[in-house]
């Protein structure tokens, strides 16, 4: 294997293809075409000597090799953003930073809208987000490393102080030829228990919601464990199998038809979306705004002091 840096290029849509499904929508993402996407994974696998991923006319998607890389990938990539806002600091001088840590459904449909809006407030603030499961981002609020988290995980760790900013709801989905997708009446809670589905990894917000609430049911062990809602629903997609997936990840495809939702008997997925930090339990500056603007920028003292949890 060549010793020399790999191309950060062909690492990002490594990483994408383990977000977004396959290798084309992870090319539409970074807006690069087909046929670059492919030669530069190509390349990649040349250089590393190992195949990134399996090719099929369904389209292309990480082989177990490739999912260790785009792990790694995803780390080097990590760092590569913090130099890239050190130096764009350090040149225009900017004195004013916030580091931000979000789970990734929070990431991914709702982070870019309550950053925008701080932005407008403080244009002249270099805003460090990263995006990794719940369990990690309450690690990294704990040790320091983020001023404040934004997780979907049910419970909080005690040494933090949490408020509530929104809610949101997780929902069976399968693909329009499942057996469930025709069905006049809800299923069995048990009967989702003991079906092997597509499913997140253990730590993310949305594995401990399900787990939680199937804790008491004999479980199957999963179909998958992927790392991305965006994976996980272009298995349901493609007919892999059902899964459990947030409303703001999958509303369009239920709306379009390309996903059909199962009722279950007693099941409520119903969860509460928090922002956390540790002290001081008076929340202030900006970070205290960003908050404020995530709770949909009303001034209660609640959203300030972590009242909530």
């Amino acid at each position: 294997m060549s010793r020399r840096l790999p191309d950060f290029g062909a690492l990002e849509l490594l990483v994408g293809v383990d977000d977004y499904g396959s290798l084309s929508a992870a090319g539409r993402r970074l807006g690069i075409p087909q046929p670059n996407a492919s030669r530069a994974i190509q390349r990649l696998e040349r250089q590393f000597g190992v195949p990134l991923l399996q090719r099929r006319t369904s389209g292309s998607t990480l082989t177990p090799q490739g999912t260790v890389v785009a792990h790694w990938a995803r780390i080097v990539l990590a760092d590569t953003d913090k130099l890239l806002d050190v130096v764009q600091g350090l040149r225009v001088g900017h004195s004013a930073e916030l580091t931000v840590g979000a789970s990734m459904t929070v990431a991914e449909h709702l982070m870019p809208r309550w950053l925008g809006q701080l932005r407008g407030l403080h244009p002249e603030m270099t805003v460090h987000l990263e995006v990794y499961n719940s369990a990690t981002v309450f690690e990294k609020v704990l040790n320091g490393e983020y001023t404040i988290g934004f997780v979907e995980s049910p419970t909080v760790p005690q040494e933090l102080h949490g408020i509530a900013v929104g809610r949101d709801e997780l929902v069976v989905v399968v693909h329009p030829e499942h057996p469930w997708a025709g069905g006049k009446h809800p299923i069995p809670i048990a009967e989702l228990a003991s079906t092997p589905l597509v499913v997140r990894e253990p730590g993310s917000g949305m594995r401990t919601t399900l787990d939680m609430a199937l804790q008491e049911y004999d479980r199957a062990e999963p179909l998958l464990e992927l790392g991305s809602a965006a994976a996980i629903r272009t298995s349901v997609l493609e007919g892999v199998g059902p899964a459990v997936l947030s409303t703001l990840a999958v509303r369009d495809h239920i709306a379009s038809g390309a996903l059909r939702t199962v009722d279950v008997e007693g099941l409520d997925l119903t969860r509460i979306l928090r922002a956390v930090w540790r002290s001081p339990r008076k929340l202030d500056g900006p970070a205290g705004e960003l908050v404020q603007l995530a709770c949909g920028g009303s001034r209660n003292d609640s959203a300030a002091t972590g009242s909530a949890r």
